[in-house]
């Protein structure tokens, strides 16, 4: 028997020199619009660049003007009670007409509406103001008002005055509470009052400034002091009260020892 020759195995092809296999994607177009759109691209940048400036612009504004709420017009206050506190020294250094005499506080009447009553000192805020003749929004610019028709410094009934709930006048009233001093300095003597009550009342709530503090109708049965402000910061739909009562009183070449030396 013949057997068939097994067949040969054929050799492998090699590559082409140098061949390569190319895939060819078809082209994506360009988006159309041409230099239409990129004018609109440029103009959205241009806009969005400028609303950014206007913002930091509008928000260095709101700063300086926080600022100048805060230090402007208390710097403001400042200088202003300088001025008035100078012209209350050369008032009180002129002789008065005619010498005090027994009884004459209780008859004293109040100076005309913007006038110096006297000083106010609050030790425990290390704050002291001259007090104003009145309570409209001018008086009180820079510094504490006295209420009209309410008692004077020493008299029997309430000496009450009004302030602004702002940095540099009754911003920081609600540390004061009861037990601490509140001192008022006129022409002829020192009062010392000791804090009774320190609360929250309505706008509207005037029995805080009655001869008796909160009985109106009642008789004084002593010399007694408030301060009314705003409540709470940075709005006006409350007030804040705080009463005294009158521990102490002495001549003005006395000095106080609760202001220290």
């Amino acid at each position: 028997m013949h057997r068939q020759p097994s067949p040969r195995p054929r050799p492998a092809l090699s590559p082409l020199p140098g061949a390569s296999v190319t895939i060819v994607l078809p082209a994506v177009p360009e988006s159309t619009g041409g230099s239409g759109g990129r004018a609109a691209r440029a103009a959205v940048r241009t806009a969005a660049r400028a609303a950014g400036e206007l913002l930091i612009t509008l928000g260095v504004l709101v700063l300086f003007f926080a600022a100048y709420e805060v230090y402007g017009k208390t710097a403001l206050i400042h200088d202003r009670q300088h001025v008035l506190d100078d012209q209350l020294a050369q008032a009180w250094g002129t002789p008065a007409l005619a010498p005090p005499v027994a009884g004459a506080a209780a008859g004293a009447l109040a100076p005309p509406s913007g006038n110096a009553v006297g000083r106010l000192y609050l030790p425990k805020l290390h704050l002291h103001w001259v007090i104003v003749e009145g309570v409209t929004p001018h008086d009180i610019r820079y510094g504490p008002g006295h209420y009209p028709g309410t008692a004077l410094p020493g008299q029997p009934g309430n000496f009450s005055v009004a302030g602004h709930r702002v940095i540099g006048i009754f911003w920081d009233l609600d540390r004061i509470q009861p037990g601490d001093v509140a001192i008022v300095e006129t022409r002829t003597g020192w009062y010392v009052y000791r804090v009774t009550e320190n609360h929250i009342v309505t706008p509207h709530s005037t029995e805080v400034i009655a001869p008796q503090p909160n009985q109106p109708g009642v008789g004084p049965d002593g010399a007694y002091l408030t301060m009314t402000t705003c409540n709470p910061k940075y709005d006006n739909y409350q007030r804040m009260a705080v009463h005294a009562r009158l521990v102490g009183t002495s001549p003005h070449d006395q000095r106080p020892a609760e202001l220290g030396s």
